[in-house]
């Protein structure tokens, strides 16, 4: 029998211990039994059925040898990174969904794990409940991996969604997503790409081997999307999605995060609501996409105990989750050549899709974003999106 301790009894955290309490038969019969001894938390909780194995002092799990498996739901690079350092230098594994500890600290925090025998796994850090990280190390580990894109934030796309298919303005959707509990009080993360931008940072992370800092993946968010563009997206037979995108070629990687206008011909376009979906182009397998719930209390909590059952059933299991220190393999993705949509006031000599309001849209040929800005040199620009497909 494991006995586990869960840090953070929010949304994620709580899920985790319910998760372990209702499939306790299968897991039991998978790994011989996980047993929650802990859940620390800076709260009380007087009328939770777990409220007896509530804790606030983290030393207690820290000093407790029958504690193997320490599952961290805090969030953030504060606590969490000092919580899961000596965790692992206690010789305690540790499973997370902290995309932002991962993206940070990752390399890291995997060599610490290394260095004391014990595993630091974060399947639920990109595509919450979608099975992706291991599939691309285990499944797909036979190819040569060419693209990874898609929707890594159910937020935005479900903002997106509703500006489609309702016809409501960026604001009205955002505050239609905080109403139902989609979005935080404060957006940024969301609607700015930072959150997408630290997945991304993890898969071209773990395609590449080699540590990708945040610094090398620039990322733009949704704010500042308008009705417009989506009318216009729609006439063309596109819609649009916030996507983070890694394009792997001669021995670089071009990665960063933008909206951009989809073919309703690529699967993608079909993904609505807060729903993932994520491409991966192998050289031999060609397009696969994984879909499904990419946060969430339950689907993320599934990815979650899904690590802590592997490493309950194999100690070393998380080593196929490994990159080195961070190396110059960045690309800059301004380099990157696609077909581009924009509006800008006046005209240009390029396909012009229409006008309204002295305001000009075009689809460009195709050309990276260096060549765009030269083509848009002294004109006052609307908008501008790259378009996939």
């Amino acid at each position: 029998m494991k006995k586990i301790a869960v840090l953070g009894f929010g949304t994620v955290g709580s899920g985790v211990v319910e998760t372990i309490d209702i499939n306790a038969d299968v897991i039991t019969q998978r790994t011989g039994g996980i047993t929650v001894k802990y859940i620390v938390d800076v709260r009380d909780f007087p009328d939770s059925p777990y409220a007896a194995l509530v804790t606030k002092d983290f030393s207690v799990v820290e000093n407790d040898p029958e504690v193997s498996i320490v599952v961290e739901t805090i969030g953030g690079i504060g606590v969490a990174y000092d919580f899961t350092k000596r965790s692992l230098k206690a010789g305690k594994s540790v499973v997370t969904s902290n995309k932002e500890l991962v993206a940070t600290y990752g390399y890291e925090l995997m060599a610490l794990a290394k260095e004391n025998g014990v595993s630091y796994l974060f399947e639920a850090s990109v595509g919450g409940g979608v099975p992706l990280l291991r599939p691309l190390k285990t499944c797909l580990n036979g190819d040569v991996i060419k693209e990874i894109y898609g929707i890594l934030n159910g937020t935005t796309n479900y903002i997106l969604t509703q500006m489609f298919q309702n016809g409501v303005s960026f604001a009205e959707a955002l505050a239609t997503a905080q109403a139902l509990g989609y979005s935080e009080a404060d957006p940024t993360a969301d609607v700015e790409g930072h959150d997408a931008c630290r997945k991304a940072c993890i898969l071209t992370s773990l395609v590449t081997g080699t540590h990708i800092t945040q610094d090398k993946v620039p990322a733009k968010g949704i704010s500042g999307v308008a009705l417009e563009d989506v009318e216009y997206a729609a006439q063309l037979g596109y819609t649009i999605k916030l996507l983070g995108r890694c394009v792997f070629e001669g021995g670089k990687a071009y990665s960063y995060v933008a909206p951009h206008l989809v073919s309703r011909n690529e699967l993608v376009s079909g993904v609505n609501g807060v729903m993932n979906g994520i491409v991966v182009k192998g050289n031999i397998v060609g397009e696969t996409m994984f879909y499904g719930a990419g946060a969430g209390k339950m689907p993320t909590a599934s990815a979650v105990v899904a690590d802590v059952t592997a490493i309950a059933t194999n100690v070393r299991a998380g080593e196929c989750f490994e990159w080195s220190a961070p190396s110059d393999v960045s690309g800059d993705p301004a380099e990157l050549k696609t077909k581009w949509f924009v509006r800008v006031r006046g005209e240009l000599e390029a396909e012009l899709a229409g006008t309204a309001d002295g305001v000009s849209a075009y689809v460009t040929a195709e050309m990276s974003e260096k060549e765009l800005q030269t083509v848009l040199s002294g004109a006052e620009v609307v908008s501008a999106y790259r378009m996939i497909g």
